[in-house]
This record gives structure tokens, C-alpha cells and sequence, in this order.
């Protein structure tokens, strides 16, 4: 098995604290938002072989069949089929939804047909595959996933008593659940950006005066001063994790992070339409061509742990499969060993792979069929795919 090196993303909205003080590092006083732990092209994980470090992607490169094993690669090809990542939101993340793997194939190819390069800031599809994800929280995290049902969201907008969100209200209160929804995120999107900002602005100012349900809100406007996307962050169900509790992010459904630190990890793509919270582009068709339109409660995953420890989270997803042991003082020693490649990363305490210690943010990389036992104490999250 390899230690891996891994590459951790600067992106704006990242927390500057949260991934050093796991990591028993010195903040830099730049926002930390992902460590990587995979062979994403973007950043691929390293290791060192016989002296020589490379990147995780070149070594599956090299011999798929060794490191992945047979069943993955007739499964899934020749590449690692998940991303595995840290992630500390120190600011609200984009609102954001994923398409399914048809819609996926269909989009990338119609883009490819029309020549669109692959970085153009008005692509949507930098890949064929589909994005689920799985966040599981390590401190309390906070977010946004999926449409909360239309009457309770009416109920949210009539109390900020604005006069321009009146036909939204009603719109929630006249229609079937999946038309209410589509027509007020379209109407939403679609709307003339000045008179959006007034209303955001004016919405605001009403969710600060009255906190409670509101609060989340006034901070999403804080962080992108009239973009609808706050309107549209409205219509979803607010969620707070407890360490130890995820979420499942399946295709069609909109989410979005708010703050705190977690393990993640989904299948390896790169395929995101927003909704706004972002200056990027927003494909306001493509987006409500992708979304699916009904209310959903979010579904907060808890583990069950089995009788060697290890606590599953179950998705119905086979590019990935996330499962959590929290080893205590004196625990024996447990067998990983899988036909499938692996990566383990700790979180806290002093775990050890065979004979590699693990502090936490520390990660390895198990090739597929290679003996494999976990010792030691602490919280430890393994990787891997069902083939």
C-alpha cells in the first residue's frame, strides 16, 4: 500500500482554519477548501514507489488490472471511479445540482458536437459521467439539499411580507407540488436581474429582522448581495449534521454547503450546473432540464455499525462505497483486506494500516487484493466501490 500526498484547493470559499487544525498545521491565512485523495486529473493524489514519487492516476495508468483488480475495470474501466476528498466550508458553496449518467452522456456529447472546449467558462459537461456525492460531516456542518414541500415554503415567504414575492407565494399555494416548484425557481432565474437584486436586498433585510428559519438565509445574502440564487436557496430544506451524520446527494436534487468541515466523496466528475451563489455561468434551461422538481425530505444517513466495527453509509450508488470505524483503546486489529481498490484516511487518534501510522488527514491507498489490517486507535473512513 502507498502513503499518499495530497493536494488541497484554494478556493474562495474554503475555511482558513478548519483542514490546518486537523492536520496539526499552521494556518496560512488563505482559505483551505478540499484536500484530494484520489486520480482526478485536476489533482491526483502522489505516491512513492521504489524511490520514485508519481501520480496516483499514472500508476492505475500503468497497470489497471493490479491496482483497481479485474472486477472494478470491467465494472467501472480503467479508473479510479470515486473522489475522495476533505472539505471545510468557511463560506456558503455555489447552489448546484448534477445530472444523472443519460443526462450526463447526452449533454457532453452535444457539446462535443458543437465544439465547445472543454474549459470554456459557458461549458456544462467537462466529462460523461454522473456526480453523486456523500458528505459526512466531521464537525456540525450546515447546508442546503433538496425542495422543502411548497406550502411550508410559501408559508417562509409570506412571513417577510414583500410585496414581490406575493405571486411566488401564491404560485406555491395554486399548483401541483412538481409545477409549483418549476415554476417559481423559473421564475426566479429567469427574472430580470435589477428587480431580483431589489427583491433579494428587500428579502435580506426581513429574514435578518426575523432570524430564526430565516437566519440562513440573511447569511447566503451577505456572502452574494442580490443574487437569486438566495431566493432560490429558499425553496430547499435547511440542514444541520452532527458529526458522524451524512447526506446523500443524488442526481437531480439541489444542495448547497453553508459551513463546517467533512469527509466527502463521489464519483469521479467534474459535472456541475448552478443555480446561483456563484458569479459563474448559470444554464438556466439546461439546469431545469436536470433538476428533478418534487420535495423530498433529505434523508440524514446514520450508521449502524457491524460486527467488526465497521459503520457503513449505505447510497444505492456502486462507484463508491464510504464506511467509518471509530476504534477505541484495546481494540483488536480488524482485516480490510478487499478486491477492490481502497483508500483509508483517519481523522483523529493513532490508526494504523499493516505497518503505516495515520494521523489525522493522513491517507493511504490499498491496491485491489493486497492483505490489509487496521490497528490502532481513533476514527478511520475507508473508500472503496462495490464490483
Amino acid at each position: 500500500m502507498d502513503r499518499l500526498s495530497n493536494t488541497v484547493r484554494p478556493y474562495a470559499w474554503g475555511s482558513t482554519t478548519a483542514i490546518p487544525h486537523l492536520l496539526g498545521t499552521a494556518p496560512t491565512g488563505e482559505p483551505q477548501a478540499e484536500m484530494w485523495m484520489g486520480a482526478h486529473p485536476g489533482a491526483p493524489s502522489r505516491v512513492t514507489r521504489a524511490g520514485t514519487e508519481q501520480p496516483l492516476s499514472a500508476l492505475i495508468e500503468a497497470d489497471p488490472g493490479r491496482e483497481l483488480g479485474r472486477a472494478a475495470v470491467a465494472k467501472f474501466g480503467p479508473r479510479l471511479p470515486f473522489l475522495l476528498k476533505l472539505l471545510a466550508a468557511g463560506a456558503p458553496l455555489s447552489l448546484q445540482v448534477h445530472p444523472n449518467l443519460a443526462q450526463a452522456q447526452e449533454g457532453y456529447a452535444a457539446e462535443e458536437r458543437a465544439s465547445i472546449p472543454i474549459d470554456a467558462p459557458h461549458r456544462n459537461y467537462k466529462d460523461a459521467n454522473h456526480k453523486p456525492e456523500l458528505i459526512c460531516a466531521l464537525t456540525p456542518f450546515e447546508g442546503f439539499c433538496g425542495f422543502r414541500a411548497p406550502d411550508r415554503t410559501a408559508e417562509l415567504l409570506a412571513a417577510l411580507d414583500i410585496d414581490s414575492l406575493k405571486p411566488y407565494v401564491d404560485l406555491l399555494h395554486a399548483h401541483p407540488e412538481d409545477a409549483a416548484l418549476r415554476e417559481v425557481l423559473t421564475a426566479v432565474l429567469s427574472a430580470d436581474r435589477a428587480d431580483m437584486a431589489a427583491t433579494v436586498t428587500e428579502a435580506a433585510t426581513a429574514c435578518e429582522r426575523l432570524g430564526g428559519a430565516h437566519a440562513p438565509y440573511a447569511v447566503l445574502a451577505h456572502h452574494f448581495p442580490g443574487d437569486p440564487g438566495v431566493l432560490a436557496a429558499m425553496l430547499l430544506n435547511h440542514v444541520r449534521l452532527q458529526p458522524g451524520e451524512a447526506l446523500h446527494l443524488g442526481a437531480g436534487v439541489p444542495h448547497a454547503y453553508l459551513e463546517g468541515l467533512g469527509v466527502e466523496i463521489m464519483a469521479n466528475s467534474d459535472n456541475v450546473l448552478r443555480c446561483g451563489l456563484t458569479p459563474k455561468h448559470v444554464d438556466v434551461p439546461e439546469l431545469l432540464r436536470v433538476v428533478r422538481f418534487e420535495a423530498t425530505d433529505p434523508g440524514i444517513l446514520r450508521p449502524e455499525a457491524s460486527p467488526s466495527g465497521e459503520e457503513v453509509y449505505e447510497t444505492p450508488i456502486d462507484e463508491f462505497r464510504l464506511s467509518r470505524y471509530v476504534r477505541p483503546e484495546g481494540a483488536a486489529p480488524v482485516d480490510i483486506t478487499a478486491h477492490t481498490p481502497q483508500i483509508v484516511l483517519a481523522t483523529a487518534g493513532t490508526p494504523r494500516t499493516n505497518d503505516i501510522p495515520l494521523g489525522p488527514g493522513q491517507s493511504v491507498f490499498i491496491p485491489a487484493g493486497e492483505k490489509a489490517e487496521l490497528s490502532g486507535t481513533g476514527t478511520v473512513f475507508r473508500a472503496t466501490v462495490v464490483a
